[in-house]
């Protein structure tokens, strides 16, 4: 919870308090259209991210990290929980433009284009402990400019729009055949060559991967059956979001409808049950807002709407929905409301929401202008 303890939280409570120059930013986020440079401004950038036991908060380049610490998931060099948002040293200079986090792992983008990742199949040739970050080297030409990771598999897409992934075999995308290297994964990054176009962005599911196509309207396609397939329902829909969960995918339209499929027993789907939804399906409790961000935890999902109100559902067994007395399978959505404080600065507005295995946090503005 980054309190400085071992703790349970039933409500949204502060963690650091951030001051930032305007403009302000949200730094790049896994399944994302990625801005373009001259649309991120001179001004301060953050964003957060949450893994199974582990958070993470990038402000101006530099990495946050606390959580539990063992497999080296906070890259500290040792697997220590560390209690406060700490920040790593072992990044170098160049300035951290997005980070991914997994299960017992993270993955982190610079701005160079260059991926660091620790522990595990993580595209270093072998399979063990990695304690500090260390950097991927893949068999790609140019920069990386996305990244994305789930418990057991990552993804990376170059500025040409090249994808690549590697982790667990089955959700890459490589076709039938491809045997792994080592430890039953594929632990060097190769190259998706059965995407017939370049691609924009990609998020990493528990058994699945998605991605959107950089090609006039943004398309949406999911890497299942070995093989990346285009889902039909998109053909005619401009997507500028993606997420992934365990077993749900969730999109965002530029017109800000959100649409959900895949397992929904926890709720997650947000459609008022527990059924599963085999095509995606617009999420009507949203549709009177125009929403803005979307991610998925792995059993749970949450949207921020224009206004910066945040709108969490699925599974609340751990109490990670913010909201006190929910059941554990809240099947519709519901807003967060954060406590306000008595200083003189304005209301409060979210502008980025991080979901992990069992715990949420979120990015909020406020301003006395």
């Amino acid at each position: 919870m980054g309190g400085g303890i071992e703790e349970v939280r039933l409500y949204p409570a502060p963690v650091a308090n951030l001051i930032l120059s305007l403009p302000f930013t949200i730094s790049q986020t896994p399944g994302r259209l990625v801005q373009k440079d001259s649309e991120m401004g001179s001004g301060s950038s953050s964003n957060i991210s949450g893994g199974l036991f582990h958070s993470v908060l990038v402000v101006d380049g530099k990495l946050w990290v606390w959580g539990k610490g063992d497999g080296g998931r906070l890259g500290f060099g040792h697997e220590n929980s560390v209690f406060v948002p700490s920040l790593n040293p072992y990044l170098g200079d160049d300035p951290v433009q997005c980070v991914a986090l997994g299960g017992v792992h993270s993955v982190a983008l610079t701005s160079l284009g260059q991926g660091y990742g620790g522990f595990g199949a993580l595209g270093h040739f072998v399979y063990h402990r990695e304690l500090f970050p260390r950097l991927v080297e893949g068999s790609w030409n140019g920069k990386i400019r996305h990244i994305a990771t789930s418990g057991t598999h990552r993804a990376a897409i170059t500025e040409s729009g090249e994808l690549y992934t590697w982790g667990r075999d089955g959700r890459l995308g490589l076709g039938p055949g491809r045997l792994p290297n080592e430890g039953g994964g594929l632990n060097i990054p190769p190259k998706v060559k059965a995407l017939p176009i370049p691609v924009a962005a990609v998020s990493c599911g528990g058994f699945f991967t998605t991605m959107l196509a950089r090609k006039g309207n943004f398309g949406i396609g999911e890497v299942g059956g070995w093989r990346p397939k285009p889902i039909p329902s998109f053909e005619d829909v401009l997507i500028i979001q993606i997420a992934s969960g365990g077993y749900h995918s969730l999109a965002l339209t530029d017109e800000g409808k959100v649409l959900s499929w895949g397992y929904g027993g926890h709720g997650q789907l947000g459609h008022s049950s527990t059924e599963n939804q085999k095509v995606p399906v617009v999420i009507e409790a949203l549709v009177d807002e125009r929403v803005v961000y979307i991610t998925c935890g792995g059993l749970s999902s949450a949207a921020i709407t224009d206004k910066g109100k945040l709108y969490m559902w699925g599974n609340a067994k751990d109490s990670q929905l913010g909201v006190p007395g929910l059941p554990k399978v809240q099947p519709c959505p519901v807003e967060v409301k954060l406590l306000t404080e008595d200083d003189g600065l304005g209301p409060q507005k979210v502008l980025s929401v991080a979901v992990g295995a069992s715990h949420a946090m979120c990015l909020v503005s406020r301003s006395c202008c």
